[in-house]
Parts: structure tokens; C-alpha cells; sequence
């Protein structure tokens, strides 16, 4: 189970730090990522940590603006987002992949998925 939290309302420039706390997996093995979802829009990766080494990829469109990382000590996954923008509004979902052999995670191969946390940058 994957359990979002720290979603909101805020202004263009803001910052806003998602956290995601799983329980009932072996967090160790599974690369952690980011997506979001867009009223109308199709899901869109984000972020990923690689369960392996714990590298981090990012789309290009939060590259610069958001940093993922990770607690293994406290199974939860991190999402820091700076400089927000309109169109950053979106519901955000946590993401799980089993030892993903990618840098990123396949959309189709999540095995677990949050409930999401919605985030609303105001202009």
C-alpha cells in the first residue's frame, strides 16, 4: 500500500514537498517514482529512484524544479517541488515498480499505485 501526502493549494513560485509511506512491501527492491495526472490528460511519469543504487531520473518538463529521494529506513519516497507553475496542477501518484531494471518506470509495469494527493498552483 502506497499512501500520499502533502498536496495543495499554492501560488506560481511556491514550493510544496510530497511525501509517499509504503507498507506491506519490501521497499528496499522496489524503484519509487512520481506521476501525475492532469484533468483530461493522459498519466505522465515524473521522477523515479532506483531501488538498486538509488540514482534518480526525471522528465524533462520538472527537470531543475523537482527533486525525488528516498528513506529506506522509513519506507517513504519524497517528491520536492520548487518554483511551481499553473500547469503543474495535477493529482500526484506514488509508484512502485519491483527491482525495475530501467532508470525510469514503465507505466506499464507498476505494481503498486497510490491514491494520489491533488496539487493546485494558482496563477
Amino acid at each position: 500500500q502506497l499512501v500520499e501526502s502533502g498536496g495543495g493549494l499554492v501560488q506560481t513560485g511556491d514550493s510544496l514537498r510530497l511525501s509517499c509511506e509504503a507498507s506491506g512491501l519490501t521497499f528496499i527492491r522496489y524503484t519509487m517514482g512520481w506521476f501525475r495526472q492532469a484533468p483530461g490528460k493522459e498519466r505522465e511519469f515524473l521522477s523515479a529512484v532506483s531501488w538498486s543504487d538509488n540514482s534518480t531520473h526525471y522528465a524533462n518538463s520538472v527537470k531543475g524544479r523537482f527533486t525525488i529521494s528516498r528513506d529506506n529506513d522509513k519506507n517513504t519516497v519524497y517528491l520536492q517541488m520548487n518554483s511551481l507553475k499553473p500547469e503543474d496542477t495535477a493529482v500526484y501518484y506514488c509508484a512502485a515498480e519491483f527491482m525495475a531494471t530501467t532508470e525510469t518506470i514503465d507505466i506499464q509495469r507498476v505494481d503498486f499505485w497510490g491514491r494520489g494527493t491533488q496539487v493546485t498552483v494558482s496563477s
